[in-house]
């Protein structure tokens, strides 16, 4: 039998330079002139070297160095070019650098389209946003200079070693005893053990970056319940642990950078030993002296390669985790699109014995839910943080699918529509719906790009936005955000209504849309809602009661499951959970300053 051949994975190199197109040229261009850079770099010393020795045999008649001028404008010829040829490589490779950055990011961006919405809320924006912009951008600095680098890091010592023994091969391996002193330690620095290292430092900045989102998120919250310091434990523990990380790997790399740079530098004492052992008395040659001097010049180009070398291979582990980071996302795979979508026949939602877990391992979500809602209702979902809410709003809209149950609207699985005919029968008005800074009717456009300006009109004054427009400089041609036009948070959610209409979807899933709404425009919110409702499906997620008294039904949920439905009225005779809620919703209404034990 024979064995399958296993498949070749290709390196993280390999990645970018498929990554980097036609472009690729370009990289591998920049290599080889780095190349030739390092060569010509090390010519300068030759030449110099030439007028050290003709100074040196002359003396103490200089009047016959006759090649001095020569031999220094050949070094800084040589230096000019070797500088010329290394700023062609740089262009080269950020040429090829840029390219290659964008066209990663442009692979990120169309697959995450095409990603359901829910996959954010599962691996966290701010990771996802990290991802995107600066683990992709970190692969710039290793295209842009480091391979070059790399390319010189490679060449220049092979030229290197030649001149080390062409000269006088014990000075060489004098020079060659630090270096290979100093590699051993590199090597147990930037060994498998950093790699590892680099992945939790990696997880340390995602988690950062995650938490500081969340928290700036939340700063309205904090803001209205004056939570101070308890409202960013999680965002100051992910502070303190990368702070603990980066103090315990400074740490335990000290010793060894340490000596590192104690060796890489410490080529000047190998060779002023050797040459103290050379010595006897005064019977020496010239060429011993001549020797030592050239090598005292030339050495300090060896620390300065071997770092390169050393920052090189931190790069590659960079490169290597920003690759892998990328398939985090480029393998999440789309929900699946039926060959041919089915078109619903109504505006009917229905849940049947529907069950969902974020994660395998994690408890379920909602389990074993089943709810309804039929046209020309408002259909309202409460319950306790936690139970399942929000959840239920994301798999009527299919931004994940439930493992076990079926989400129907108008009796055809949501999962045999097409995303775009689900999208057209489906609108949902976010709890923190912000609006892009452009005109509003270039807002209200997002939802129909061919919208008439009487169209436009006629979705405001039904979301109760005519005021709004009133007071606006040019109307709905008015640019958000210019000459200090700003909208309060009750409005941009009446706008965001008024497009909602605009869309005229057939059901409308409005997740705590009036949270951000101040007292007075709250009415006005309410008669949107009323407005919307008409002809419509309407399924609200609700934690201020008071905006859901009047609804057709009401769920109420409870760790994923229904715990009780019917109008307030009914829930409130049950003497349930429902009335409960309602009991502590109306103490924190009318809580006054004062009134606090």
């Amino acid at each position: 039998m024979e064995k399958k051949k296993q498949e070749k994975v290709p390196s993280a190199f390999g990645r970018l330079m498929g990554y980097a197109g036609r472009f690729r040229i370009l990289t591998y261009l920049s290599l080889i002139l780095s190349g030739l850079s390092s060569v010509l770099a090390l010519m300068p010393f030759v030449f110099i070297w030439r007028i050290i020795r003709e100074v040196l045999e002359v003396q103490p008649d200089f009047s016959k160095a006759t090649g001095i001028v020569h031999n220094g404008w050949m070094a800084v010829l040589f230096a000019v070019l070797a500088w010329i040829v290394y700023v062609s490589a740089l262009v080269c490779s950020h040429g090829s650098a840029f390219r290659t950055a964008g066209n990663m990011k442009k692979t990120l961006m169309r697959h995450i389209a095409r990603l359901p919405i829910g996959f954010a809320d599962e691996m966290g924006s701010g990771k996802v946003r990290r991802i995107v912009t600066e683990v992709t951008g970190s692969t710039e600095t290793l295209l842009a200079h480091n391979l070059p680098d790399m390319a010189g890091a490679i060449v220049m010592p092979l030229c290197m070693a030649v001149m080390l023994f062409v000269y006088d091969w014990r000075y060489g391996i004098a020079c060659l005893i630090p270096v290979a002193l100093s590699f051993a330690v590199m090597m147990r620095m930037a060994g498998p053990a950093m790699q590892e290292d680099m992945r939790l430092y990696q997880n340390a900045l995602e988690r950062m970056s995650n938490e500081a989102v969340e928290y700036v998120r939340g700063v309205p919250v904090v803001k209205t319940f004056g939570q101070t310091v308890f409202s960013f434990h999680r965002f100051k523990a992910s502070i303190d642990d990368y702070c603990e990380f980066c103090m315990h790997y400074t740490r335990m790399m000290r010793k060894s950078m340490v000596g590192y740079i104690v060796l890489i530098n410490s080529a000047f004492v190998f060779i002023l030993g050797l040459t103290l052992l050379l010595i006897r008395g005064e019977n020496y040659g010239m060429d011993i002296l001549l020797n030592f001097l050239f090598y005292v010049i030339f050495t300090p180009a060896i620390a300065t390669t071997m770092s390169k070398v050393m920052f090189m291979s931190e790069n590659n582990m960079k490169a290597q985790d920003a690759v892998e980071r990328m398939d985090s996302i480029l393998n999440l795979q789309p929900l699946p699109e039926p060959e041919r979508g089915q078109e619903p026949d109504a505006a009917t939602v229905e849940l049947r014995d529907v069950t969902y877990r974020y994660t395998p391992d994690a408890l379920p979500a909602v389990s074993h839910l089943s709810l309804k809602a039929e046209r020309n209702e408002i259909v309202a979902i409460v319950g306790p943080s936690g139970s399942g809410k929000t959840t239920v709003a994301g798999l009527i809209s299919r931004f994940f699918d439930p493992q076990e149950g079926q989400v129907l609207i108008g009796g055809t699985d949501v999962r045999q529509i097409s995303k775009e005919t689900l999208m057209r029968h489906v609108a949902y008005v976010f709890q923190d719906s912000r609006l892009l800074k452009r005109s509003i009717a270039d807002n209200l456009r997002i939802a129909k790009p061919d919208a008439t300006e009487a169209e436009m009109l006629d979705a405001l004054k039904k979301a109760q936005c005519m005021d709004i427009i009133d007071r606006l400089p040019e109307g709905i041609n008015t640019v958000l955000g210019s000459r200090g036009t700003y909208l309060s948070g009750g409005e941009q959610q009446r706008i965001t209504i008024a497009r909602t209409m605009l869309k005229n979807a057939d059901v409308v899933i409005l997740d705590e849309a009036s949270a951000f709404a101040d007292p007075e425009c709250e009415a006005q919110v309410q008669t949107a809602f009323k407005e919307m409702a008409k002809g419509r499906t309407v399924i609200m997620i609700a934690h201020r009661l008071s905006t859901i008294r009047n609804a057709d039904r009401i769920y109420v949920l409870k760790e994923g499951q229904l715990e009780e439905q019917g109008k307030h009225d009914e829930l409130m005779k049950k003497n349930g959970l429902y009335a409960d809620m309602w009991t502590e919703y109306e103490k924190a209404v009318n809580w006054k300053v004062g009134e606090a034990v």
